[in-house]
């Protein structure tokens, strides 16, 4: 196959599995196009850009993508678009009532019976993969969402969640099927973490997770001299959010028992939202801020700037956040908030933590 078919191929492919049947969804082009360049190691040398123009160019012609006029471009030379609208699943034929009551041994079929306009080929197909599949599970063994997405529907981010070029986690609701049906788990990502000398793995108790990478380094410095709250015995890179889908890799790692975690990072609406849901989404773990090591950025008030772009500022992140502290202490992060401030984390530098001492 040419490389003009093998991009016009995926890029069609791509613009399928997103159409949705009953409305529009909006495409940033730069993003499908990334999509192709992870796919194909020889993009550039291809001069595979004037091959993906020429798709979208055809895709247009044919209805089946209309270019949003916002005077937005993809930064690409021949330009397009930056945004497309991809339009409504065309719908050819229901299915066969006959073929439906053979599958209804393992499956129901009513929420394709209120909304027809689901009753797609392309979702016929998936549902033979998913019935051959469960009647064998029991000998199969569990693997990663990513490994049985690309098996059964031939794409490892089919069903993952907030996947741009899929509609899988619903594919998977309107079907009534769970993860555990489909022995498939999403596995926590592996995060970077310094054990402190001396500690064997069983004996481990207190654990700092702590957002930001220069804490992260100053901790370790601050414990080798012996000179941080907490005294903690491991302490983990939370990477930002990502520690809120590395989290569970934790317990892969070291042995079941009754952990004490505390969490610091910056005083934003950022910082907030992470240590709630960690705390909300793992109950059974004691999981607390890192108190004293908020109220010492609190003392460096005068270094706060100003809250990112992007942030979206939840207030019951914030005033669950709150409840841990003083009413003069909440006074003061009620007054960085009204202003749209932070503290970053980074104001604890290893000169500035002996200060204290």
């Amino acid at each position: 196959m040419g490389t003009i078919d093998i991009i016009e191929t995926r890029v069609r492919g791509f613009i399928a599995d997103i159409q949705h049947p009953s409305q529009k969804k909006r495409i940033n082009l730069n993003d499908l196009e990334l999509q192709l360049r992870k796919l194909m190691d020889d993009y550039f040398e291809r001069d595979g850009y004037s091959q993906f123009f020429n798709t979208i160019q055809n895709l247009q012609e044919e209805g089946q993508l209309i270019p949003i006029r916002n005077n937005q471009y993809n930064g690409k030379t021949p330009a397009l678009a930056l945004y497309y609208w991809v339009n409504i699943k065309t719908q050819n034929s229901k299915w066969d009532r006959l073929e439906m009551m053979k599958l209804s041994d393992l499956f129901d079929f009513s929420y394709y019976e209120r909304h027809p306009e689901w009753q797609t080929e392309e979702e016929w197909n998936r549902i033979k993969k998913i019935y051959s599949f469960l009647q064998s599970s029991q000998e199969r063994e569990w693997v990663s969402v990513e490994e049985r997405s690309l098996e059964l529907f031939g794409h490892e981010k089919f069903l993952l969640d907030g996947e741009q070029f899929s509609d899988g986690k619903g594919f998977l609701t309107r079907m009534g099927i769970t993860a555990e049906q489909l022995k498939m788990v999403n596995y926590g990502e592996p995060f970077v973490f310094w054990m402190k000398q001396g500690t064997v793995i069983h004996e481990i108790q207190r654990i700092l997770i702590v957002e930001n990478l220069s804490f992260f380094h100053t901790t370790i410095q601050l414990v080798e001299a012996g000179q941080l709250d907490y005294e903690p015995d491991l302490i983990i890179y939370g990477e930002g959010t990502k520690i809120e889908r590395s989290f569970s890799f934790f317990f892969r790692l070291f042995p079941p028992k009754n952990y004490l975690f505390y969490y610091a990072g910056d005083l934003d609406a950022a910082g907030y939202g992470i240590l709630i849901r960690l705390i909300e989404k793992y109950p059974d773990c004691c999981i607390q801020p890192a108190l004293k090591i908020y109220r010492k950025m609190l003392e460096c008030v005068e270094q706060k700037n100003d809250q990112k772009q992007g942030q979206t500022q939840n207030s019951y992140y914030r005033d669950t956040f709150l409840q841990w502290f003083s009413g003069e202490e909440q006074a003061i992060l009620l007054q960085l908030w009204k202003e749209n401030k932070r503290i970053p984390q980074e104001v604890l530098t290893i000169e500035s933590w002996r200060r204290w001492m």
